[in-house]
């Protein structure tokens, strides 16, 4: 064997050991050894998890967009996925704190700090979801409503958002536990709970949609029903992680009871973390209810099959980036500055080219990926439209999610908070309405407003991670 051949095989085995590793889930140390096999370890699995994510929201979309009436259907599922970024928003505020103060406190070589942290992140999600659960599962029908929905969209996808809403409670637990594991670098438990949770949507959401045997055919109300049994499942997998004791984290019941400053730190990175995704949910939102007033209900059907199919490819990209967050974190919690400025550098590097490539599949590959999701041609032209205007920011969405991780790992969460407002509230928003309404453009004013405002984020985000005040915040 030549020494060019010998030289290939160990590399490819060495591909194979890093492989194995990053799905087995391990508890590592991230503070020391090679950066690029820390960002690799993290990245690999983070990135399978949400790419997991997002396969909820398309298996949903590909049976319901089979149904008679397709676009009714379609339309519910998108909307509904609109408001529930509000919730989102709150389960990932909650999990970018737990994720912070966990990794921290693993960095300083104190995982029982770490458990109690990530125990009072759930006390505090569960209260306050709770409550929101209850009033969005009450007024599920006027939601739909105020969302733009017709009055025919909003019969028919009331049982569809009301269970969707009513077990928010669920999704915010599956984002929060897999947040702490993430902080305590076990990125593999996070991922396989939504690989349980998925495999479980898969296999529920074509019985409970068409019917088998006995079981009743639910049509789209089927989808709701199996996407959140699937979620249950995922989090009982995570559950049983954090209380059978393997794992670094080892819970105990006393610290179930409420710590009420533990409870306060957690809030204050939490609460702009909240806010922060809420500015980013409620721009969506608004540009949802945009494209359904100036579309009608094949522009808004055919923008909803577009944003999953963009957000099925960019998720990946946030679970790459979520390593960052875990990385920086660790490392300032053990002094190591320069290594954590250094896994941001190597995690954008590897983002970049990710979403380049993503970007040419997609313009290759558009118009197949939306004829599998809906046959209705009308909504076809729009997606394609939409998906190929939108995908033109994908490398600046990608350099953009590195940043905001960043500076939400470090415990700045006020930093990109003040960057999500101005790059969508006060630039997005009144752009998109602009070339809509002004310049009679409809939805696609819409389409490019976003990766124009997109751009400006991650101009925004790279100056201020130049700026360095993100390496002096103490959590």
């Amino acid at each position: 064997m030549s020494q060019q051949q010998t030289a290939s095989s160990g590399k490819l085995s060495q591909i194979f050991i890093l492989l194995k590793q990053a799905l087995k889930g391990e508890d590592l140390d991230f503070t020391q050894g090679s950066i690029r096999r820390a960002v690799l370890l993290l990245a690999i699995p983070m990135m399978l998890e949400m790419a997991m994510e997002s396969v909820f929201a398309l298996v949903d979309l590909y049976f319901v967009g089979h149904l008679h009436n397709s676009s009714h259907a379609i339309q519910t599922v998108g909307l509904t996925e609109s408001v529930l970024t509000i919730i989102y928003s709150l389960a990932i505020g909650m999990s970018m704190a737990a994720t912070a103060v966990v990794a921290r406190r693993i960095g300083e070589k104190n995982p029982e700090a770490a458990a109690k942290a990530g125990v009072q992140a759930i006390i505090i999600a569960v209260a306050v979801n709770i409550v929101i659960s209850i009033i969005a599962f009450i007024y599920a029908s006027e939601i739909l409503l105020l969302m733009g929905a017709s009055a025919e969209t909003a019969v028919q996808g009331t049982p569809f958002a009301r269970i969707m809403m009513g077990g928010s409670v669920i999704i915010v637990l599956l984002f929060l536990i897999n947040g702490i594991f993430r902080g305590a670098g076990n990125a593999a438990i996070a991922m396989k709970s939504l690989w349980i949770a998925n495999i479980a949507n898969i296999i529920l959401c074509p019985i409970l949609i068409n019917g088998f045997g006995p079981i009743p055919a639910f049509g789209l109300t089927g989808a709701a029903i199996a996407t959140t049994i699937g979620r249950g499942i995922g989090v009982c997998y995570q559950v049983y992680h954090l209380v059978s004791g393997k794992s670094l984290l080892k819970l105990h019941l006393s610290y179930f009871k409420p710590h009420f400053e533990q409870i306060k730190a957690l809030l204050k990175i939490a609460t702009p973390g909240i806010f922060q995704f809420i500015i980013a949910s409620c721009s969506w939102i608004f540009l949802a209810q945009l494209v359904a007033t100036t579309g009608g209900d094949h522009g808004s059907a055919g923008y909803q099959t577009a944003l999953r199919l963009m957000m099925f490819f960019m998720l990946p990209a946030w679970g790459m980036s979520n390593a960052a967050a875990t990385l920086v974190g660790q490392n300032l919690g053990a002094k190591r500055i320069d290594r954590a400025e250094q896994s941001v550098m190597k995690t954008a590097k590897y983002i970049v080219i990710y979403m380049a490539s993503v970007m040419v599949f997609t313009f290759i590959g558009g118009y197949y990926f939306i004829s599998f999701f809906t046959n209705d041609k009308l909504v076809q032209e729009v997606a394609l439209r939409a998906l190929q205007i939108m995908s033109l920011g994908y490398i600046f969405y990608g350099i953009g999610m590195v940043l905001i991780s960043t500076f939400n790992g470090a415990g700045d969460t006020w930093t990109p908070t003040w960057v999500n407002f101005f790059g969508f509230w006060l630039f997005q928003i009144p752009l998109a309405f602009l070339l809509a309404k002004h310049f009679n453009m409809g939805p696609t004013g819409v389409f490019i407003a976003i990766p124009v405002a997109e751009t400006g984020i991650a101009i925004a985000g790279f100056l201020l991670f130049k700026k360095g005040r993100w390496k002096t915040i103490k959590v």
